[in-house]
């Protein structure tokens, strides 16, 4: 049974791996199989609240969020960003202390609340003092003094040091340490109101895109350049490789663990008041 509509609004980041991830969505390159595609292009908070509010057919989502809509929300298998062994960062300026009882009394600026690395930093810090500022402009409000550090995501996690700051903790590291697993901060959701069957071709068509970007690199980085700030085409080219891997192919068994232990953890530890029932599209 096809839908109601064969439009799907497709809500993603700004970003070079998520423009690489849909870059033959994006220009037609595999079979839509009739289907077509309205992309919206939104920071990961703001996809956050759109979810929250059930606004998109299929969404980036922060893993975090996805603990608040996964009544609305199916996990699809393909399209996650998995640290493994790596992630967001705490940075300050050039000279700061790593000591983590320094940091919890300091105020960090955040890039959105209902983020996974918000999250993260909450299991590794416990209370913390923040505030909450675009991504974009955590740099400038550490470097002005509004905050003492930042939580970083996106390219920062690559240009800190050449923006003349320095790593106080990398919190995919310290999960991989402490779980074995890799951290889980991003992956696309469904509607769960799509008929089963559109949302099989939806799946395969987004892991065909996937398939697409990784087979075709060269293309699907160039492509990704407008969306890579302050990076060159190699340094994209390695910041999509972080993020666009086998897990984004598919979570697997590993991927999967990691996200229920990440949203366990959070439940456990307060920071999620109810359990997150976790549902993967098939």
């Amino acid at each position: 049974m096809r839908c109601a509509t064969d439009v799907f609004t497709l809500g993603h980041s700004p970003d070079p791996d998520d423009a690489f991830m849909f870059y033959a969505i994006a220009k037609n390159k595999i079979d839509l199989r009739g289907y077509r595609f309205e992309h919206q292009l939104e920071d990961i908070q703001t996809l956050n609240e759109r979810a929250l509010r059930g606004e998109l057919h299929i969404s980036a989502i922060s893993i975090h969020a996805y603990a608040y809509v996964a009544d609305k929300y199916a996990l699809l298998p393909c399209g996650a960003s998995m640290g493994d062994g790596y992630g967001p960062l705490v940075i300050g300026k050039s000279g700061t202390a790593a000591e983590d009882v320094h940091l919890r009394d300091r105020v960090i600026a955040v890039p959105g609340k209902m983020t996974s690395a918000f999250l993260a930093l909450q299991l590794y810090l416990g209370d913390f003092r923040h505030i909450v500022v675009p991504f974009d402009q955590i740099f400038d409000a550490v470097k002005n003094d509004r905050a003492d550090a930042g939580l970083i995501i996106h390219e920062g996690q690559l240009t800190y040091a050449k923006s003349g700051f320095q790593k106080i903790v990398d919190l995919g590291e310290w999960w991989k340490k402490q779980s074995g697993l890799p951290l889980p901060l991003g992956g696309n959701v469904i509607r769960k109101d799509i008929p089963a069957d559109v949302r099989r071709d939806l799946l395969e068509i987004m892991r065909e895109s996937i398939d697409f970007g990784l087979a075709h690199r060269e293309e699907a980085v160039t492509h990704s350049m407008p969306y890579a700030r302050d990076m060159n085409q190699q340094l994209a080219d390695k910041f999509i490789g972080m993020y666009v891997n086998d897990f984004t192919r598919d979570y697997g068994d590993k991927g999967r663990a990691a996200i229920r232990k990440f949203l366990g953890d959070a439940h456990r530890a307060g920071y999620i008041e109810t359990p997150a029932a976790i549902e993967f599209a098939e």
